[in-house]
């Protein structure tokens, strides 16, 4: 009995010194496992403050219209929490599942590089930013010297930027863990480094979101969490106030992901679109930007050498069923979908996607788009 005790506290010391030698985001990524749409929980944030409260109107045939049972079920397997459709600035269809409600905080995830891009086009319409050509070294020292003063804002909106990021999430040490379980987001930007030419290939980097975040502050002299109070949360509607997480206390936010709002407020996000960057009658953000922000940066190669087709300015483009739909984009299945020619806003959240990619888009995108055509008909 006492040779075994020996053994036990023996294998405890080794996983307690093996655990004291992780770095703290490490240990935080495997205490709280794999992320989730309420991890505003476990971080520190700020508000986004919000205005005066405007109510979507709601449509006649509200919730009449039926989704094909196929359809439904394939929505209910990817384990929803919001499915919303807007038409005509007006909510056609909405339901919710696992406690939710219209009131309910999710994380964006990566639908927060959209609201990033719109930032910059806010503070390039203040004349903060001088072109979307200046180069990023004008607002962060650690951009000034060598191949990283090449890069441009412009590089960063289309994930262009040449630098040496890994997007892996399957690695508990990967740079991607310690940038959302991590406490220094600015050291990591700062860390960078530039290992090709800028401006030529689309790579997918998430940090590529937190420089443009950082170039925002420094233009603006605001954190992004006021900017985006001040630029467009106030003026949108929003019945709630946001949070956007923080690498900690005080520090910088997550801008790369984890703006934490409710479906009925992330759809303000796509009606913006759908009215060219104006709400009711003040033009928030020029309808120039809006334009180029959502249209494929056909000018540069895709990671396979092909012309880029579906990614503008931190917007993802679809084409489907002849409507080409610029939308935001999260990893757990968070989306918002600008159907232009239908006048249509469609919001899903929910704690799943599909891991099938059909091109650059996931397999489960096609069911809430057939579902929302099926709704607008």
């Amino acid at each position: 009995m006492k040779k075994s005790r020996i053994v036990i506290l023996v294998i405890l010391a080794i996983i307690t010194s093996a655990l004291l030698l992780l770095p703290n985001y490490a240990i935080r990524a495997l205490w709280y496992q794999l992320p989730g749409i309420e991890d505003y929980q476990i971080f520190h944030n700020n508000t986004i403050a919000a205005g005066e409260y405007e109510a979507w109107e709601t449509a006649d045939n509200y919730n009449k219209q039926t989704i094909t049972e196929t359809n439904y079920d394939r929505i209910m397997s990817y384990d929803p929490v919001a499915f919303l459709v807007v038409q005509n600035e007006e909510i056609l269809y909405e339901e919710y599942w696992d406690g939710y409600d219209e009131n309910s905080l999710s994380n964006s995830f990566s639908m927060a590089k959209s609201i990033v891009s719109l930032l910059i086009g806010a503070a390039l319409d203040e004349g903060l930013i001088k072109s979307l050509d200046q180069k990023v070294g004008d607002f962060i020292p650690s951009f000034k010297d060598g191949d990283k003063s090449k890069i441009s804002i412009r590089h960063l909106l289309t994930m262009s930027a040449g630098t040496n990021w890994n997007e892996s999430y399957s690695s508990l040490f990967s740079p991607t863990t310690e940038s959302y379980y991590g406490t220094d987001l600015e050291g990591m930007v700062n860390n960078l480094m530039a290992v090709k030419e800028p401006g030529k290939q689309y790579y997918y980097a998430s940090i590529e979101t937190e420089v443009l975040a950082m170039v925002v502050q420094s233009a603006t002299g605001k954190s992004i969490s006021e900017y985006t109070s001040e630029k467009y949360w106030q003026w949108m509607g929003a019945e709630h106030d946001a949070l956007w997480c923080l690498d900690k206390e005080n520090g910088i936010e997550k801008a790369y992901c984890c703006f934490n709002s409710n479906v009925r407020d992330f759809a303000r996000w796509g009606q913006l679109i759908l009215n060219k960057g104006k709400w009711n009658g003040k033009q928030l953000v020029s309808e120039a930007y809006i334009s180029e922000a959502t249209a494929p940066a056909t000018y540069l190669l895709d990671e396979d050498g092909e012309p880029l087709t579906f990614y503008g300015f931190q917007w993802w483009i679809i084409d489907y069923k002849g409507y080409q739909i610029p939308y935001m984009r999260g990893i757990l299945g968070q989306y918002v979908f600008v159907i232009k020619e239908k006048n249509a806003v469609v919001v899903r959240l929910g704690h799943e996607r599909s891991d099938e990619l059909i091109g650059p888009n996931r397999k489960d995108i096609f069911v809430y788009l057939d579902a929302a055509f099926e709704i607008l008909k």
